[in-house]
């Protein structure tokens, strides 16, 4: 079977809560809270937990930042990569209205391919997937970011038609690292 983005349903969720268990997380700032929180949502409710990956009118509670602050949530949605089996995690967020997004969010797009799966080429094909879905969104752009060290999210991007915007520090409810913009123009 090809590689491709597909919603999350309760039928393809056992791949999701597997990956989980094996140490994957879709989180690269939090990882292993993240994983813990979503193993336990998908224990106590396994609809509500795959309804929630998909807001794109921004209904649900604001999003928790790793300093504990909370900021408005953005429109968005996961879709899940799929070759027979769960792969990894696309996150899309958006404001409607503008390419611009606020400085407490690390991008339009994020992705995670389990560890099993990767150098098979899924990242850069969520990724150039979900461009398409960003174009039908009316954005002109969309910015990645990614760790300075991350040589392989870099070549991604730049598969995808990124360029470097450059390095800039993320607010300080992050940490305050460093980090590298990337920009695809749509």
């Amino acid at each position: 079977m090809a590689f491709e983005l597909v919603p999350p349903t309760l039928e393809r969720l056992p791949g999701y809560r597997d990956a989980l268990q094996r140490g994957w997380s879709p989180d690269n700032v939090s990882p292993e809270r993240t994983a813990l929180l979503h193993l336990a949502r998908i224990v106590e409710d396994p609809a509500g937990f795959v309804a929630a990956l998909t807001d794109a009118e921004a209904k649900g509670a604001p999003i928790t930042l790793p300093d504990g602050t909370t900021r408005p949530r953005l429109p968005g949605y996961f879709l899940w990569g799929w070759d027979g089996d769960f792969c990894g995690s696309f996150g899309f967020r958006w404001q409607n209205g503008t390419s611009a997004l606020p400085d407490y969010c690390l991008g339009h797009i994020g992705y995670s391919i389990v560890l099993w799966k990767q150098r098979r080429g899924y990242a850069t094909a969520g990724l150039r997937l979900l461009l398409d879905q960003a174009r039908a969104r009316g954005l002109d752009h969309v910015e990645l970011t990614t760790q300075p060290g991350n040589l392989s999210s870099q070549k991604v991007i730049q598969a995808n038609g990124g360029t470097l915007i450059g390095p800039r520090r993320k607010i300080a409810a992050y940490g305050g690292t460093e980090e590298l913009l990337f920009r695809i123009a749509l």
